[in-house]
């Protein structure tokens, strides 16, 4: 082994989850180590271990409130780097094919492409003296005690061209943010400890994603993005947003099996078919930046670490290394921060974090947005997947506020507050929330039945 610091921890994985788990880990070891595969300094562009940092991402509400809260004034630096924002409930949102009524909520959308907001958090995380960086790093596996019952470090090698030597790292705590091509479930088999049961929702979606320049933003009628979002009547969505140093980005997506083609003409074709004109009337005048390129989703994955009945010590598992959802909800880096607060919450109690009891309370952390996305998911008819009374009532629910929302903006606004995870689901069904879904709005029109949009 090498020899170490007093108290080290070392992050696997240098992505969204990795660093703000450094960030927290920073205040409570005397060093803390982020190792990744891919070279991470300075990097602002897509890279080839976080595939969809092509494509539109979402930081929701709660999320832009944790990293502010983890990086004061962090929301200011995005905008005085050329970063958008807007209120949440004052984008152009669309469901079943028709326009959401926009209201204030307060909340606000920081509108980066996912490699330009990852880098102003890594620069701030890197900037904290505590914290070094492994980039272009190989992980091996873990290192355990004889008797397997503790990690105590991880194997690394150096990815230069060449033969290269391995090298253990000592650790008093390791932290699997690898993401969703995590080796933890290999690594506790080959330990003698049994693998996390895994829940699995596939929805076979696809984003086309392609990058515009346009002649004249007054297109967008001060819109900050426009949202047509995928529904079981309309399965066909989209996410146009402006982004940094006046570009816009639209991602395309479609749902078992449908996806958008990346030609050009394609291209162009499939948000043409989408349910409203909006987002094929601002691009097809646009100049394009770059040629369309698809990332396919295949499943939502829930790892149930906190399930099983013991893990070795000093090794703990969050961000999507823990679960993976369905990225068209926007759920992945906010649960990453709320995750990187249990962290936080875990090493205040002194000493070293108890796996299992860290993994109860991030199973809680994700409990809302998995319901949130796997009830959404399962709205389709063609996803496979137990549907209980629970989901069912949920499903017809949600369709009944989503048409209420088109003409009450009340609905609009506690709808986005509860989808960007600052208020529980049980705000949607209040009393006074209750009437005004159950009421006249929500009795609007009836729910639309299921249609394939996909190309022949």
């Amino acid at each position: 082994m090498i020899s170490a610091s007093p108290r080290r921890a070392v992050v696997l994985g240098g992505s969204m989850a990795g660093l703000l788990a450094a960030r927290v880990l920073a205040d409570h070891y005397d060093e803390v180590l982020v190792v990744d595969r891919d070279r991470l300094s300075g990097v602002t562009t897509a890279r080839q271990g976080v595939p969809q940092g092509r494509h539109v991402h979402g930081l929701l509400a709660r999320g832009q409130q944790v990293l502010d809260e983890l990086f004061p004034g962090f929301t200011a630096e995005a905008v005085a780097a050329g970063v958008p924002t807007g209120d949440l409930g004052e984008l152009r949102w669309f469901f079943n094919g028709r326009r959401l009524a926009p209201r204030s909520t307060g909340l606000t959308c920081v509108s980066a492409a996912r490699p330009v907001l990852e880098n102003l958090v890594r620069n701030r995380v890197l900037a904290i003296p505590n914290v070094g960086l492994a980039e272009r790093h190989d992980i091996l596996g873990l290192v355990t005690t004889p008797d397997r019952g503790t990690v105590v470090g991880v194997r690394i090698a150096p990815r230069a061209p060449g033969p290269q030597a391995d090298r253990a790292v000592d650790a008093d705590l390791v932290v699997d943010a690898t993401g969703r091509a995590t080796r933890t479930p290999r690594w506790l088999a080959g330990i003698g400890y049994a693998p996390p049961p895994e829940d699995r929702i596939r929805i076979d979606l696809t984003y086309t994603t392609r990058r515009y320049r346009l002649p004249d933003e007054s297109v967008l009628g001060g819109d900050l993005s426009i949202n047509p979002v995928s529904t079981p009547s309309h399965p066909r969505g989209a996410f146009f947003s402006r982004v940094e140093n006046g570009d816009s980005m639209l991602s395309l997506t479609g749902v078992l099996g449908d996806s958008a083609p990346t030609d050009p003409e394609g291209y162009l074709a499939f948000a043409r078919s989408l349910p409203v004109p909006d987002v094929y009337d601002v691009i097809k005048d646009a100049r394009a930046l770059d040629d369309p390129v698809a990332f396919r989703y295949p499943a939502s994955v829930r790892r149930r670490f906190e399930a099983l009945d013991r893990m070795p010590g000093h090794f703990v598992v969050l961000g999507d290394a823990a679960c993976s959802f369905n990225p068209v909800y926007g759920q992945g880096m906010t649960v990453a921060a709320l995750e990187a607060l249990t962290l936080r919450d875990h090493l205040a109690r002194g000493g070293t974090p108890d796996p299992l009891a860290f993994q109860r309370d991030v199973a809680a952390v994700i409990d809302v947005p998995w319901d949130i996305s796997a009830g959404g998911d399962l709205g389709f008819p063609g996803v496979v997947g137990k549907r209980t009374l629970a989901t069912r009532i949920g499903t017809a629910y949600t369709h009944r506020m989503q048409a209420a929302a088109v003409r009450d903006g009340e609905v609009t606004r506690t709808f986005m507050r509860v989808a960007g995870l600052v208020e529980p689901p049980g705000a949607l069904m209040r009393p006074r929330m209750l009437l005004r879904v159950l009421g006249r709005a929500g009795r609007a029109a009836p729910t639309p039945e299921p249609v394939d949009h996909r190309v022949a």
